[in-house]
C-alpha cells in the first residue's frame, strides 16, 4: 500500500511486521490477467517491483537472491548443460545461469509475459542475457510445462516463483516435484525459493517432506540475507537424485569466469549450515 506521505509499505501479517520504502514516484502500474504489477522509483533502493502488493525486488539488493538461486545449484551439479527456470520473469536468475559457459540452453517458463516486458523496460541490467542465443522464453504455465517435459531432459530446474499463493500455489506440491524428478537427468537437481526460515518453518517442513516423497534422495535448505523480504532472511531448498548435496565443484566456483557480488565458495559452504532450530524443525 502507498501512504499519504509517499511510503510504500508491505505488511506481513504472519510475522506482525512491515517494511517500507520512501518513494519518489510510481513509474508503472499494469493489471494483467494474473496479477497487478507496480514499478516505483525509491529514494535509496533504486527501482522497486511490487506484485499484488508484495515486494519482488529492488535494484539495490536483488543480486543476493539471484546469485543464490543460480550458482550454488549449478556448481553442485557435475556438468550442468540444460537448465529450466520456472517463473523468474524479471530475468535476473536467467542472467546468472547464462554466466556459466558450460550451460548450453536455459529455458524460462513464466506465466505472465508482462513481468518480463516491464523488467526489460525498468530493470535492463537484469535482462542483459535475454538476447543470448542459449536463452528461450515460453510464456505459459510452468506446471504443465514440466508435466509435458521429456524424461531426463534437464540437468537443473530452478523454481524462481512468487509466494505459494495464486498462480504459484501449484509449484509447492508433491505432484509437481514428481514431475520435476522425472524431467531431470541422473544427476539432476531442483532448487526452489522457500521463503523465510524464521517465519515459514511449516512451509519448509512441508517442502522437505513432499520433495522426499516425490523420490529425491536428498533435500537441503540454504539461507541468505534478503533485506526487503519479511524477516530479512530468505532461503531456497535444493533437492537432488544424488544423496550428497554438500559436495560441489569448489575449484570451478573459486575460478569462475564471471564476477559475483555475494556468492563465493565460502558462502556456498556456509549457506548449507542449518541453525539449531531448523535442524529440529526439519528433523535433520
Amino acid at each position: 500500500m502507498l501512504s499519504d506521505t509517499e511510503w510504500f509499505t508491505e505488511i506481513c501479517a504472519e510475522s506482525g511486521s512491515a517494511f517500507s520504502f520512501k518513494i519518489k514516484e510510481k513509474l508503472a502500474e499494469v493489471q494483467t490477467g494474473f496479477q497487478k504489477i507496480e514499478i516505483f522509483d525509491t529514494e535509496k533502493w533504486g527501482r522497486l517491483m511490487v506484485i499484488d502488493g508484495f515486494i519482488m525486488l529492488t535494484d539495490r539488493d536483488n543480486f543476493l537472491y539471484h546469485e543464490m538461486m543460480a550458482h550454488p545449484v549449478l556448481f553442485t551439479h557435475p556438468a550442468p548443460k540444460r537448465v529450466l527456470v520456472i517463473g523468474g520473469g524479471d530475468c535476473g536468475t536467467l542472467r546468472e545461469v547464462l554466466q556459466h559457459p558450460g550451460v548450453t540452453s536455459c529455458e524460462q517458463v513464466e506465466i505472465d509475459e508482462q513481468v518480463t516486458r516491464l523488467s526489460e523496460q525498468y530493470f535492463p541490467d537484469l535482462c542483459t542475457a535475454n538476447d543470448d542465443p542459449r536463452a528461450a522464453f515460453h510464456f505459459v504455465d510452468g506446471i504443465q510445462w514440466v508435466k509435458d517435459a521429456g524424461a531426463g531432459h534437464y540437468d537443473v530446474i530452478i523454481v524462481d516463483s512468487t509466494d505459494p499463493v495464486g498462480p504459484a500455489e501449484g509449484l509447492f506440491t508433491e505432484q509437481f516435484y514428481r514431475d520435476c524428478h522425472r524431467a531431470l537427468g541422473a544427476d539432476g537437481l531442483l532448487v526452489q525459493q522457500s521463503e523465510s526460515p524464521l517465519i515459514h518453518q511449516r512451509l519448509l517442513k512441508e517442502m522437505h517432506t513432499a520433495m522426499a516423497d516425490a523420490g529425491f534422495a536428498a533435500v537441503n535448505t540454504l539461507g541468505f540475507p534478503q533485506p526487503v523480504y519479511p524477516s530479512g532472511w530468505w532461503s531456497c531448498t535444493v533437492s537432488g537424485k544424488v544423496s550428497d548435496l554438500t559436495r560441489f565443484r569448489e575449484q570451478d566456483a573459486a575460478q569462475r569466469p564471471f564476477e559475483t557480488l555475494y556468492y563465493n565458495p565460502e558462502i556456498h559452504r556456509a549457506a548449507f549450515a542449518l541453525p539449531g532450530f531448523l535442524h529440529q524443525q526439519l528433523d535433520k
